[in-house]
């Protein structure tokens, strides 16, 4: 089944204004709330108490925020981990409760909702709780683990997730300018940094956590955007020697019709997995989904409208694509 039977002839380029400033107000509005509002970072980035516990039965993390709530816990961030029976949640730092005592609050709490008080137990063995009743029995609710992330580990994360993004984005700047030329360098490293602020304006914006798994997001978004940018400068290049017609915005228009049904498609199987992540994924990778949600709809639109006229911007023409010839070669130059 054929979805584009035919080569569109959409002149993307003579839109460049309107998406020119329609890209400028989503950047300005993006660092504007990441400097007024700023990025709502998970306990991975500003440290704080991780709380691994066990339910005997399925449980629901809606339940357990809800139990948390109503004890005077209202930040922590409830999630399934594994199982429906395993729960994690995540406390950011309290100056006024030591590690231990703010794991003991939160389970508290929770035990106090299913009506069992922890009793002594055996070392090495399952937590023993009291019934209303009397009776002494394994808890409903077992704790597993409780781990503390300081602020410093948080501050260090930052600092290398940062780094990453920038080394990411060096390396490409190197890579394509070594593979086709420094303009079309210059274009996706451009196109990619629009990617990233806008993604992470919208997370600002939004409120939505900010944690590791959204860093990953975040490069894996670089990753797909300048896929869908070089193949769109390939066939430009691959145009350019061969049509000997044609200014070089034609050119290049031409280019971006033949692959946009390539780049349309792509990014529409794509979506429809990240969809089904956030639908189905659970709470654990929502973030992550999210995040890769907007880099594909964002990264497509700026493989199209951002770094191709860039690369026009910058004065490219035909002569700057056709390969060197070698001193003593005849003929045309040109595959």
């Amino acid at each position: 089944m054929q979805f584009f039977k035919n080569v569109t002839n959409i002149d993307f380029l003579g839109r460049q204004k309107n998406t020119f400033v329609f890209s400028i107000v989503l950047i300005v509005c993006s660092i504007a709330s990441l400097g007024v509002r700023g990025l709502n970072l998970g306990i991975d980035f500003t440290g704080g108490t991780l709380v691994e516990l066990a339910y005997e039965r399925s449980v629901n993390p809606s339940d357990i925020r809800t139990t948390l709530s109503n004890a005077g816990i209202e930040d922590g961030v409830v999630q399934y981990f594994g199982t429906s029976k395993d729960i994690l949640i995540r406390l950011p730092v309290d100056p006024e409760q030591a590690t231990a005592e703010q794991s003991s609050t939160v389970v508290g709490a929770l035990r106090d909702e299913v009506g069992e008080q922890l009793a002594e137990s055996p070392e090495g063995g399952l937590q023993q709780c009291v019934s209303p009743a009397g009776a002494v029995s394994d808890c409903h609710i077992q704790m597993r683990r409780v781990e503390f992330v300081g602020p410093q580990v948080g501050g260090e994360l930052t600092e290398k997730g940062g780094l990453a993004m920038l080394y990411a984005l060096i390396g490409i700047l190197i890579y394509v300018a070594i593979r086709f030329e420094w303009r079309f360098a210059v274009g996706s490293v451009v196109a990619l940094i629009h990617d990233v602020l806008i993604t992470l304006g919208i997370f600002s914006f939004l409120a939505i956590e900010f944690s590791l798994p959204v860093l990953a997001a975040i490069l894996a978004v670089i990753g797909y955007s300048l896929n869908d940018t070089i193949v769109v400068f390939d066939r430009i290049r691959e145009n350019f020697r061969k049509m000997r017609k044609g200014q070089s915005d034609e050119i290049m228009n031409r280019s971006i019709n033949q692959t946009l049904p390539r780049t349309i498609l792509t990014s529409l199987t794509t979506l429809l997995v990240v969809v089904t992540l956030i639908v189905a994924g659970g709470e654990i990778i929502k973030g992550f989904a999210i995040a890769l949600l907007i880099g594909v709809i964002v990264g497509t639109y700026s493989s199209i409208f951002v770094a191709s006229p860039t690369v026009l911007f910058l004065g490219i023409s035909r002569e700057d694509m056709l390969p060197v010839s070698k001193e003593g070669a005849e003929g045309d130059p040109t595959p």
